[in-house]
């Protein structure tokens, strides 16, 4: 019986209601448990909000994962925990207690009503750009390396605050 490769994926994760650490904490652990391997996980940065901008402050980081989940099923689950965590799609770019986005996963792009990869705003977004660098420097958005667009992102505003897990 043959295995099902695991794929190298980034997901973005944010929050500005309630106590967003310990949403992050509840979501990595779900996602560990569901047998998703947590390889790396940046610091937690403190960020504007974007879009929607008369909120409270983000907080965000990103992690890179290894998955045997499809897109698909891993947006699923990804979806589920913000559900658990009290999420309401009420308004795009609102506030939320989670926000977990599918960021990239290697080798692959798709484009589906659900899900669009690589993530196709993630480059402009410094509260994605700066935690990924931390992470994955090299890593090519484009052709351009992380550590580059974050570099001509960072405008001041995003503070990295802590690890989040020791």
């Amino acid at each position: 019986m043959a295995s099902t490769p695991l794929r190298r994926a980034w997901l973005g994760l944010g929050g500005n209601l309630g106590d967003v650490e310990a949403a992050f904490r509840r979501a990595l652990v779900a996602l560990a448990d569901a047998g998703v391997e947590i390889v790396r996980e940046s610091s937690v940065w403190r960020t504007a909000p974007w879009g929607h901008v008369e909120q409270p402050v983000f907080l965000n980081m990103v992690v890179e994962i290894r998955t045997a989940f499809e897109p698909l099923e891993l947006l699923d689950r990804c979806q589920a925990l913000e559900i658990a965590e009290g999420r309401v799609r009420q308004q795009m770019w609102g506030p939320r207690p989670l926000d977990i986005d599918i960021l990239m996963v290697e080798g692959l792009t798709m484009k589906t009503p659900r899900l669009t990869l690589p993530h196709p705003r993630k480059r402009e977004r410094a509260f994605v750009m700066l935690p990924l660098a931390e992470i994955a420097p090299d890593l090519l958005v484009g052709n351009v390396p992380v550590r580059e667009r974050a570099r001509l992102l960072d405008d001041g505003r995003a503070v990295r605050l802590r690890a989040l897990r020791p």
